[in-house]
């Protein structure tokens, strides 16, 4: 029996958001972060309205990457949605093992949902200069991190 448990909507809201040929980049405002979702996990995240279960996101991506695809791949791109906040948290996702699901998808690991993130530094984190290399323009004056317009 197929889980009729329907995908959680993607969060927008402070988010910005780049599409690229193979994957999205997405730049969460709020906590600073970067995140890069490879073309898989680009492709759930796009169908995630509240409204498709999980069983259609899985059929509607093996369409697209001409690969079978089954729920488990769908949840897993879910659980590191939910893990890097970029879906609302209403979605309880079943218990997988990533190490399962790579030996399971082997052939077409390819296909795996992958999100890397980083945290970006804030602003006054990028402007600050550390001695004995200050930044452009600056010079150091003494104690490390004391530095001074030239």
């Amino acid at each position: 029996m197929k889980n009729i448990t329907r995908l959680p909507l993607a969060r927008n809201d402070g988010l910005v958001i780049r599409e690229l040929d193979d994957e999205t980049l997405v730049y969460d405002m709020e906590t600073d972060k970067a995140h890069c979702l490879n073309h898989t996990a680009s492709l759930i995240w796009k169908q995630c309205d509240g409204a498709i279960t999980a069983h259609e996101a899985a059929k509607s991506l093996s369409r697209m990457l001409n690969v079978s695809i089954d729920e488990d791949v769908v949840w897993l791109a879910i659980k590191q949605l939910q893990r890097f906040h970029l879906v609302e948290p209403r979605a309880k996702s079943p218990s997988l093992s990533r190490r399962n699901l790579v030996l399971k998808y082997a052939p077409v690991a390819l296909a795996l949902p992958v999100i890397m993130s980083i945290s970006a530094p804030t602003p006054a984190q990028a402007a600050s200069c550390v001695c004995p290399s200050c930044c452009t323009g600056f010079t150091c004056i003494g104690s490390p991190g004391t530095c001074r317009p030239s």
